[in-house]
């Protein structure tokens, strides 16, 4: 893996959970009929990557090993005229915290632009490092 491969793929990895974020988001106040149909968020789970050489290079990467949805229980409201209502007037709310996703996609927004920052950086020095033998 060089460099830009490694960036690309921790670009890769954190817009996926961006992806997650906005769709938890998207889903925040969804109501279902039973506890179990309500949405539960979703969470990218990374796993390290290491470099084929990583004794020599200690280079190493994320990737997204899989999506999993978390396992909270969906919010009971009382809401006796909503069309979903059970039998004793409850709904069911996703059990997404809007707060909590915002900080998610912060931290992911900032993880990504620190990788655009390294390959801005390394772009920079490759051409300087061209531009010495001139």
């Amino acid at each position: 893996m060089n460099s830009f491969e490694l960036s690309a793929r921790a670009m890769s990895a954190q817009l996926i959970r961006l992806n997650t974020v906005a769709s938890n988001l998207a889903n925040a106040n969804t109501m279902s009929a039973t506890p179990e149909e309500a949405y539960k968020p979703l969470r990218a789970i990374f796993k390290t990557a290491y470099d084929d050489a990583f004794k020599q290079s200690g280079r190493s990467t994320v990737d997204v090993d899989k999506v999993t949805r978390e396992n909270r229980d969906a919010a009971r409201v009382y809401m006796p005229s909503h069309p979903l209502a059970n039998s004793e007037g409850f709904v069911f709310r996703s059990s997404v915290e809007p707060s909590e996703e915002m900080v998610e996609m912060m931290e992911a927004s900032r993880q990504y632009q620190n990788n655009v920052e390294v390959l801005t950086t390394m772009r920079k020095l490759m051409s300087q490092t061209l531009n010495v033998g001139r």
